[in-house]
Parts: structure tokens; C-alpha cells; sequence
């Protein structure tokens, strides 16, 4: 068990400092170019994912969970079979889908989303796209053989090379831009930095490859196990990416329903998914590191029929995300206002803050849910929920943000709605598998501090008398003694977590 916590401890750092040093790159682009090219920007970046993820098909999911089992059998040979035949199918559907993305760019743009603007950088995501199948594949492999270090030093590279040009080189490509061309400057810097992570990936994976007995595929692996667990999770992750790309369509033309304009209607989304959303997922790492660590680790348990450790595993990692959701949401209920003011210098986002911060305690524990029963053969059950969710987040969204009275507040409403809805779902069907022995009674009662807490914290202490860093620490107080008291974090638990972090520390 040790082995896992480790190695979840470790990723959940190096994912902190990822997504630490992502959240001064996105302070630091909204603070130079102002909301209007963070709306182009962030109305763009949900096609760029759709995109990715119909090139990639789910297979860097395959790779890990393949390669884990292979692993297990210590069937090292068939590996490189497994990448070869990876990256013949990466390279068809990338010759076979771009030429279409190309074609269908202008439309998306100046039909769907009524904003030429957007064009520009629509096109710089297209390239970006073969770039991050790449990694992917070679991310895929390394979290099936338990590596985890060079997926988390690509991530930070990735993130300290966007930093540098987004504060060295943009400000001289602002002078004389215009908002389109600034969106697709920033979009460049992306590729720039996608282009040096895949570097590094591939001369880590060579470097490895080379120490290996067998250095070579004796032949292809077999194409249809492969699509037997990509399709499955592709379908997943392509109906919510495709989603996704739905959603800025449907905000703006509710909103257009209402008379807004739909450069401002860009700009507001930009706003709402490039700013207030991101803040609220910032500590997303823990969860998002566990997720990674659980396919492999699940999928070992499984095979081997060891219920103790299956259990154990999902137990352990469900109640880190809950307690980490539970922390997120109570802080950016109560201050998520100030915050986003403080970091991003915009201004009236508290109402925002306060309609997402309670649904998204719920978001937490989808990404491990998901993994989890990805992990148990269940990825049918994980798309479907997706798809429920998806399908009810976007009628929702149309019919709230085209009300006169509501509009973009309705709009955070229907996002949230789809997180409830997708979330339930998941723990529904994980309820069902009794190797894991799980249920919605796990997540209720750390709700409920969540919910006394935001409640009694400015009853018991005006919110506001002292600093911004001096109330959350008290508020993080306040939460921290109510979760001890009802026993959702002990003592135990605090001392494993300290011993593996020390011993952790020994090793680096």
C-alpha cells in the first residue's frame, strides 16, 4: 500500500507544481491582454481537446492499462509491440482527421460561434494536436509501467517554458496586435512548449527503451484488444470533450437570444471558463494525480483478486479527493469573490464563485470514479454517465442562459448541473460492483461540514476584519476541526501520511 501512496504523493507534487506554475501563467495572461483575447482564447481551447481527442482515440489510456497487466506478467517484449501498433494508429487518424479540421475551421468559427476572431487560433490549435497525441502515447506507457517521473518533469517544462514566453515574448507581440492575433501568439506558445515536452518524452523513453533486454517489437500487437479498451474510453472522453466544444456554441447563442453581442458574449465566457472555473479546480491536483496512479494500480489489484487491496486503494484515494473537494469548495464559497479579484483584477465574481464552489465539491471525485471503474471493466457504465451528464449540462445551459433575468448566471447553474449529474452517476454504478464496496453514504457527512461550516464561519467571525490570507487560514481552521470531530480525518491516517512523505523525502 505504501508503494501507492508514494507513488501518488510524488505525482500529486510535481501535478502541484504543474498546475502552481499554469496558474501564474494564466494570471499573468489575463493581467497583459485583458478579457476580451482571454475570451478568443478560451472559446478556442475546447475545439483544440475535441480535436485531440478524436486523434487519440482513447488509446494512451489502452497503452496504460495494457502495458500495466503486461507488467504483471513480466512480458517486457510485448511492450514495444503495443507502442507500435499505438503509434500506427495515432498516425492514421491524424493523416485521415486533419485535413477535415482544416476544412471544417472557418465554419466552426464564423457559423457556430458567430466570432471570426477565433479563426486564427482554431488554426494554431490544429497543429498543436499532433504534438500532444504524441505524448500521449509515450505518457500512456509510462504510467503503465509505474514511471511517473517523466510525465510530471515533461508537465513542468511545459509549464515553465509557457511562463517564460508569455512574459518575455508576448509583451513585444502586443504593440501592434490586435485581440485575434494576440489569442493566436498565445496559442503559439502553447505549441512551443507542447513541442519541448514531446522532446523530452521521447529521448526519456529512448533513453529507457535502450536498457531494456528486449529493445525491440518482435511483431504488431493485436489491433482489436487494443480498440476493445481505447473505443470504450474514447467514446467517454470524446462525447465530454465534444461537449465541451458545444458548450461556448450554446452559451453564445443563448446569450444572443437575450441581445448581447457575440463579441461580448466570447468575453464573458472567457471569463467564466478561462478564469472563475480554473481557480475552482486549482487543488484538482490531488484527485487528478490518484486518477492517473489508479488505472495501474486498480487494474493490478484486479487481476490478482486481492479484494483487501482493491478495496483499500479505492477507499483511500476517494477519501483524499472528498476531503480535497470539501477544503476547495468551502474556501472559494467564502472567498472565492476576493480571490479572483486579488490574483486576476476582475471584478463581481462572488455570486459565480458562491453558485460553483458547493456543486463543484462534486467534480473532485469524478475524475478517480471514472478511473476506478475504467479500472473494473466498467467503462461502458463510465461513458454513459458522461453522456447523461454532457446531454442535460447542454439543454440546461440553452434554456437558463437564454432567460432575460438570469443569463450567465443561469449558464454557471447548467455547467454545475452536468458535474451533479455525471458525479451521482458514477458513484451509482461504482455502488454496483461489490469488490468495491462503496455507496453515497461515503460522501454525505463530509458535505455536511462543508455545509455548517460556510454557514456558522461568519456567524462565529465576520469575514472581512482582517486580511484575505488571514481569513482563509481561519476558515481552513474552522473546516479542519469539524472534519476532525466527525472523524473524516484521524489521526492514523495523518501519521502513514507523514511516515511516506518522510521516507519519500529521504529517497529525492
Amino acid at each position: 500500500m505504501s508503494t501507492f501512496l508514494k507513488g501518488s504523493l510524488v505525482l500529486m507534487l510535481s501535478i502541484f507544481l504543474s498546475k502552481f506554475l499554469g496558474f501564474i501563467y494564466r494570471m499573468q495572461f489575463v493581467r497583459l491582454t485583458g478579457e476580451e483575447v482571454v475570451g478568443i482564447y478560451s472559446t478556442a481551447y475546447p475545439a483544440f481537446i475535441f480535436f485531440l481527442s478524436i486523434i487519440q482515440l482513447g488509446i494512451p489510456v489502452a497503452i496504460a492499462k495494457i502495458v500495466a497487466e503486461l507488467r504483471t506478467r513480466n512480458a517486457i517484449s510485448q511492450y514495444f509491440s503495443v507502442m507500435r501498433t499505438s503509434v500506427v494508429l495515432t498516425v492514421a487518424t491524424t493523416v485521415i482527421f486533419t485535413p477535415l479540421f482544416l476544412f471544417v475551421t472557418p465554419m466552426i468559427s464564423g457559423n457556430l460561434l458567430k466570432n471570426d476572431a477565433i479563426t486564427m487560433t482554431l488554426y494554431v490549435c490544429i497543429a498543436i494536436v499532433p504534438l500532444a497525441a504524441a505524448s500521449g502515447i509515450i505518457k500512456g506507457f509510462f504510467q503503465g509501467i509505474a514511471r511517473l517521473e517523466e510525465t510530471a518533469v515533461a508537465q513542468l517544462l511545459e509549464q515553465i517554458l509557457r511562463i517564460l514566453l508569455i512574459t518575455f515574448a508576448l509583451p513585444f507581440l502586443l504593440n501592434s496586435a490586435s485581440p485575434q492575433e494576440a489569442a493566436a501568439y498565445a496559442m503559439g506558445m502553447t505549441l512551443l512548449a507542447e513541442a519541448a515536452s514531446l522532446l523530452y518524452l521521447k529521448w526519456k523513453y529512448d533513453k529507457w527503451k535502450t536498457k531494456q533486454k528486449y529493445a525491440k517489437a518482435t511483431s504488431s500487437y493485436p489491433l482489436s484488444p487494443l480498440l476493445a479498451i481505447a473505443l470504450p474510453s474514447s467514446g467517454s472522453r470524446l462525447f465530454g470533450s465534444f461537449t465541451w466544444f458545444l458548450e461556448p456554441i450554446v452559451f453564445i447563442k443563448a446569450l444572443a437570444v437575450t441581445g448581447m453581442t457575440s463579441i461580448a458574449a466570447t468575453t464573458l465566457y472567457g471569463v467564466i471558463s478561462g478564469v472563475l472555473i480554473p481557480l475552482v479546480l486549482f487543488p484538482s491536483f490531488i484527485p487528478y494525480a490518484l486518477s492517473i496512479v489508479l488505472i495501474p494500480a486498480v487494474s493490478d489489484a484486479f487481476a490478482r483478486r486481492d479484494l483487501s487491496l482493491l478495496k483499500e486503494r479505492i477507499h483511500l484515494s476517494l477519501k483524499f479527493s472528498t476531503l480535497t473537494g470539501c477544503y476547495a469548495a468551502t474556501l472559494f464559497y467564502l472567498h472565492g469573490g476576493e480571490l479572483v479579484s486579488t490574483l486576476f483584477h476582475v471584478e463581481n465574481s462572488t455570486i459565480y464563485m458562491k453558485i460553483l464552489a458547493p456543486v463543484f465539491f462534486f467534480y473532485y471525485i469524478q475524475s478517480p470514479l471514472f478511473s476506478i471503474l475504467q479500472a473494473l471493466d466498467n467503462s461502458k457504465a463510465a461513458f454513459l454517465n458522461s453522456l447523461y451528464g454532457g446531454i442535460g449540462k447542454l439543454l440546461l445551459l440553452f434554456f437558463l442562459a437564454s432567460q432575460v433575468s438570469i443569463q450567465e448566471k443561469g449558464a454557471v447553474v447548467a455547467i454545475g448541473f452536468g458535474v451533479l449529474i455525471t458525479s451521482f452517476l458514477h458513484i451509482a454504478s461504482l455502488k454496483e460492483k461489490k469488490e468495491a464496496q462503496i455507496g453515497f453514504s461515503f460522501f454525505v457527512l463530509p458535505y455536511v461540514v462543508f455545509l455548517i461550516t460556510i454557514i456558522a464561519r461568519p456567524l462565529l467571525l465576520a469575514i472581512g476584519d482582517q486580511s484575505l490570507i488571514v481569513d482563509c487560514l481561519y476558515t481552513l481552521a474552522f473546516l479542519t476541526i469539524g472534519l476532525v470531530l466527525t472523524r473524516q480525518i484521524k489521526r492514523k491516517e495523518i501519521a502513514v501520511i507523514l511516515k511516506i512523505v518522510r521516507t519519500t523525502k529521504r529517497k529525492f
